[in-house]
């Protein structure tokens, strides 16, 4: 037999356009992708797509597994949250490894490892987190060498010891020009951010608005000024920028701009800023919603649909970040104690189909285009992965166009007890979920694949 396994007769979608084709895989990786392939005796095992889309996995590059953070620790592990992701049609995630206090980056990227490979389902990457440039600037290149191009810099949580200022950012922009890498920020201002929490933050206030504070003391300008900021140094040392979860029209705005006048700067967004506006913060579950930075208004939702169209905004992301309703709790009406993020891994997707395709926002090319092609090209994986191409790696998903699910948290594999998008009927489920020709989902149902995920070097075109 030729090949192991063939997809048959499904829409391969890729980001220029659809064909109707056969996708065969023989071991890890792709063999062919065409018509006729299904001969008998082909294969040793043929899936009939007939009538669904074959796509690649997609690749989320902002997901946080078991992240100590604001006093607990987020809680999706690397098993659950990488069962999530499969379900959810992503076959490779991209976590930040975050030294702590004195630790190296090396420190970092060795127990970010040890978490991820007992467990993950899926394949991983990490993004190697400064917290210190006097240290870390001179380990930059020693981990770009072992494959990880991509560094993280907080413009806020000194509180949690992470947070850089435009000296660290500003040299770490001139390194990954010298070295080839790339800086992703968090962009918010935080002396001002805190100025305006402080303003707040009493008996009175907290009373009388609960979870909307988190709202109200992070307006539009918070994030904007910060991108202007961190665009500005990307120009003056033409180091490669990206901007992690935009949330803003003025952020677009600006590197709209900026990308006009030649500045090597990328921006992703987050399906939540795209789908979910600061109204949800006024309901009684509202301090469940609290991320960071948060959601806004119906006019940056608007604003960052029309990026995803016109081109400056690149990546759809999720910035996992999952609390239970417990973990949640621990507000306890203080707003600013919220342990803050979402869970999305295992809707992305789904999110995004149905908003966006079946929406009539974007055809379905986009799709591909903003959680595959783009996230593996910009992040140093294309064509290993991405793409649906002779010797790319077998990372395949099927999904049924028309078919909706419910959404329910007790039904799916993240490791929370809610979900933003509770009662929501979402298509673009995976069908079936193939990470390097491995079988992860059947018919809808993770199965069991802990530590088949391997770390992927990258390599930054």
């Amino acid at each position: 037999m030729a090949y192991d396994l063939i997809i048959s007769g499904g829409t391969v979608v890729g980001p220029d356009g659809t064909t109707v084709a056969d996708v065969a895989i023989r071991g890890e990786t792709i063999a062919a992708v065409g018509p006729g392939l299904a001969t008998p005796g082909a294969a040793k095992t043929v899936i009939d797509a007939t009538g669904q889309y074959v796509m690649p996995g997609a690749l989320d590059v902002h997901v946080h597994l078991e992240l100590p953070f604001c006093g607990t620790v987020s809680s999706d592990d690397w098993r659950t949250g990488t069962r999530a992701a499969a379900r959810g049609g992503v076959t490779t995630v991209i976590d930040f490894a975050i030294p702590y206090g004195e630790q190296s980056l090396d420190d970092a990227y060795n127990i970010w490892l040890e978490r991820a490979k007992p467990k993950a389902h899926i394949d991983y990457a990490f993004h190697m987190a400064i917290t210190n440039w006097d240290r870390h600037g001179k380990e930059m290149e020693a981990m770009i060498k072992r494959g990880c191009p991509t560094f993280k810099e907080f413009m806020i949580y000194a509180s949690e010891g992470w947070q850089s200022d435009d000296r660290a950012i500003y040299n770490t922009l001139e390194r990954c020009k010298q070295l080839n890498g790339m800086l992703l920020v968090h962009a918010e201002s935080s002396r001002v951010l805190d100025e305006l929490i402080a303003r707040r933050h009493n008996p009175d206030d907290m009373k009388k608005y609960g979870a909307q504070l988190h709202a109200m003391t992070r307006p539009n300008f918070i994030e904007a000024e910060a991108i202007q900021r961190a665009t500005m140094w990307s120009e003056a040392t033409g180091g490669r920028l990206y901007i992690v979860h935009m949330s803003t029209g003025e952020g677009a705005d600006i590197i709209k701009a900026a990308q006009a006048r030649g500045v090597n700067v990328l921006a992703e967004t987050c399906i939540q800023y795209l789908v979910i506006d600061d109204s949800v913060f006024a309901r009684e579950d509202g301090h469940l919603f609290a991320c960071c930075p948060q959601v806004k208004k119906p006019k940056d939702i608007e604003r960052l649909w029309k990026g995803l169209e016109s081109g400056e905004v690149c990546v759809v992301s999720t910035d996992t970040c999952s609390f239970t309703k417990k973990q949640k709790a621990m507000w306890n009406g203080d707003w600013t104690k919220i342990p803050m993020g979402l869970p999305g891994l295992e809707t992305m997707v789904p999110v995004f189909y149905t908003r966006g395709v079946l929406g009539g926002r974007m055809p379905v090319t986009r799709l591909v285009e903003k959680c595959c092609s783009n996230p593996a090209k910009i992040m140093g994986l294309y064509p290993k992965k991405g793409t649906l191409a002779p010797g790319s790696d077998a990372d395949v998903v099927v999904f049924d166009p028309q078919k909706k699910i419910k959404v329910d948290y007790a039904m799916m594999e993240s490791g929370t007890d809610w979900n933003p998008y509770q009662g929501e009927e979402l298509a673009g489920f995976a069908r079936h979920t193939f990470c390097r020709g491995k079988q992860i989902v059947t018919d809808y149902k993770c199965q069991e694949a802990a530590g088949w995920g391997q770390w992927q070097p990258r390599t930054l075109a």
